[in-house]
């Protein structure tokens, strides 16, 4: 009888729990989980030395109630003798990490996320950071599942999450955040300049310099503001979203353009087969000239634009989805395409270089990193959230799922 009692269904007591658990309501909630009946849950056994009789099932209950202890995924309620619960949790119900909680969720042979803190975790990290490419929460009036920062407090939030990662980016490490610009002032329709104080704050607390401003525009976003434009016709709807991206050292910055470039459309091609163009022609009072031979070198592509057009579907946020309702689990409510990290990797590390995300979420990052063969650390606060992004990892090499996470959700879907 006792095979069919796991981690997991310890795991899920505590989950499913509206309230703290004493031992007894463990048991019973563990049987009910495990379809033990309640005969074989009392049932004694001599044990030990001393034959003292005891129920062996409770006896490997408490076992797993231990290493949950062990792993810092239960807490002690204050007050109370024997009563535990399952971390802390958010407004929505989700699950925080403690404070200084720093435990390895899953791993590939390339990268690892962390159930943490971002601050509690990057402080200790002693690691040369190439890039960091995150999308943090945005100071949004409405409360997400993941929480929010007050707007007011918004740029001293991110510029502490930021600190620790930067004193270890390499000379010339990027930091790239995609953040929002459709922040309003309160009761008014003008928009906050939080963004404007982020980027001065990130220079002269941090020392980052701003390369360049990437619009990711959007037309497929839903109609938004709904209260300035679709109700109050004081604003257009919002298309776009900034993306910035800062290096601590410009001189040395790691960019290279060579590794996005995109293919030559059909007519250049063209004009490149048949030596270039033949024209000698002078615009703009000199500035831009045709000398007879221009575009006549062969290249192997195109520079991008320096603007992101595209929408915000993408097949790795439906399948996120997908795996977030089998496992009966919330899934991100703010899931950024997952070619938005890939171009600023690609960009801006080389093979084997390390990129870090501290606001994992969907840990878009890591996969994007995990597909271009960059090494990578994701970080994120939110238990449901780690869960479900590991099942995303599953098919990379030396793949391995820390058992207490695998037991959120009632367990591995493979």
């Amino acid at each position: 009888m006792s095979s069919q009692l796991e981690l997991f269904h310890v795991q899920e007591a505590y989950a499913k729990a509206d309230k703290p658990l004493s031992n007894e309501e463990l048991y019973d909630s563990v049987a009910e989980l495990a379809g033990i009946p309640k005969s074989a849950l009392n049932e004694q056994s001599e044990i030990g030395k001393a034959k003292v009789k005891r129920s062996k099932l409770k006896r490997q209950i408490r076992w797993y109630q231990q290493t949950l202890k062990s792993m810092s995924l239960l807490q002690k309620v204050d007050g109370e003798r024997g009563v535990w619960e399952l971390s802390s949790k958010t407004k929505k119900g989700l699950h925080e990490a403690l404070g200084g909680v720093r435990l390895v969720a899953y791993s590939t042979n390339l990268g690892l996320a962390v159930w943490s803190d971002n601050k509690s975790f990057f402080s200790d990290l002693d690691e040369p950071v190439h890039l960091c490419v995150t999308s943090p929460p945005f100071p949004l009036r409405i409360q997400r599942g993941y929480g929010n920062v007050d707007e007011a407090k918004w740029v001293d939030f991110i510029t502490l999450a930021l600190e620790p990662i930067v004193k270890n980016l390499v000379p010339g490490g990027s930091v790239v955040l995609n953040v929002s610009n459709d922040i309003f002032e309160a009761k008014s329709p003008s928009r906050s300049l939080y963004v404007e104080r982020m980027v001065l704050a990130l220079h002269d607390r941090l020392g980052l310099s701003l390369m360049d401003r990437w619009p990711w525009i959007n037309l497929s976003k839903p109609p938004s503001p709904t209260h300035w434009a679709c109700v109050n016709r004081y604003q257009l709807c919002a298309g776009w979203e900034p993306v910035y991206w800062f290096t601590n050292d410009p001189d040395r910055v790691r960019s290279d353009n060579r590794r996005v470039l995109i293919p030559h459309t059909e007519k250049h091609q063209k004009l490149m087969a048949q030596g270039g163009d033949s024209r000698v022609v002078s615009y703009g009072d000199g500035a831009y000239r045709l000398r007879g031979n221009a575009f006549s070198n062969v290249t192997e592509g195109r520079i991008p634009k320096n603007v992101i057009q595209r929408g915000h579907r993408c097949a790795d946020t439906l399948e996120l989805r997908r795996m977030a309702r089998e496992l009966g689990l919330p899934p991100h409510p703010a899931m950024f395409p997952t070619d938005i990290p890939e171009m600023a990797i690609r960009f801006l590390t080389e093979e084997g270089d390390l990129v870090v995300d501290p606001f994992s979420g969907s840990n878009k990052s890591g996969l994007a990193a995990e597909r271009n063969n960059r090494r990578w650390i994701a970080c994120d606060i939110i238990l449901e959230y780690i869960r479900t992004q590991a099942e995303m990892f599953t098919g990379f090499d030396g793949f391995w799922m820390n058992p207490a996470i695998a037991a959120v959700g009632g367990g591995a879907l493979n």
